[in-house]
């Protein structure tokens, strides 16, 4: 746990076409975390969309951002183009080297992994992508949320939720973060037991899988393309 009379910088990656929930689900957790400072921060200082379509407005452009205490990389269709845009990457190095945590949800991870912080770090992300976590030198781990030393990877969009609050207790500690889940009403039930590819039917998973199979073909030529620029060598058995 950080010191309580240390105030805390946070700070989360703002980018067109990502998945709002991503973002907006840990932000009910992070924003409300004592002596501590919330911003969003995008390329430039415009209005947004996610995937969806939802309009999102940052606090500030990257360039104006605060060395950050806790930096929060969301994911989302729109992490493609990030892939290999090196002035938000660089930025993602310059704050990761300097933060006490580093949060990623979802294909957040996609994008911590094509700025080369990913090497030899147990990671997750959304199911969909999972398997291209060794382009980036990663060691997947298949759980809801993973914790590697001061990184904390959420696997996809709600997950952000679960890894928020354990990030929130490393940092002011389990009441704060108790706190804050009874403050959310966090305690979920969900009508039907579908949200993992291990307890989907299969039938929907297969849905699942044909409705996202172009991206995550993209997903893959792009993953290949960094890793070798990252000199990481692809996967054994990966398809070709």
């Amino acid at each position: 746990m950080i010191d309580p009379d240390r105030h805390l910088q946070i700070g989360s990656l703002l980018f067109e076409g990502l998945d709002q929930i991503d973002l907006t689900g840990p932000f009910e957790v992070l924003s409300r975390i004592p002596n501590a400072t919330y911003r969003l921060y995008g390329k430039t200082a415009g209005t947004v969309r996610d995937l969806k379509g939802l309009r999102i407005t940052p606090d500030a452009a990257l360039a104006d951002a605060p060395p950050l205490d806790v930096l929060h990389v969301p994911g989302g269709f729109g992490q493609e183009a990030l892939m290999e845009d090196e002035a938000v990457l660089g930025w993602i190095r310059r704050q990761a080297a300097g933060a006490h945590s580093v949060f990623s949800v979802c294909t957040g991870a996609l994008i911590c992994g094509a700025a080369g912080l990913l090497r030899g770090r147990r990671a997750t992300t959304h199911w969909a992508s999972f398997h291209l976590l060794p382009f980036f030198g990663a060691i997947p781990v298949n759980e809801r949320v993973v914790v590697d030393g001061t990184w904390v990877f959420a696997a996809g969009v709600t997950a952000g939720i679960d890894g928020a609050l354990r990030l929130a207790a490393e940092l002011r500690g389990e009441e704060a973060a108790q706190a804050i889940q009874l403050y959310m009403v966090y305690a979920p039930e969900p009508p039907f037991d579908a949200g993992t590819p291990e307890t989907a039917p299969a039938a929907i998973l297969d849905q699942a899988r044909r409705a996202v199979s172009g991206i995550t073909a993209q997903r893959e030529a792009t993953a290949r393309r960094v890793g070798a620029r990252l000199g990481i060598e692809a996967p054994a058995g990966a398809a070709r």
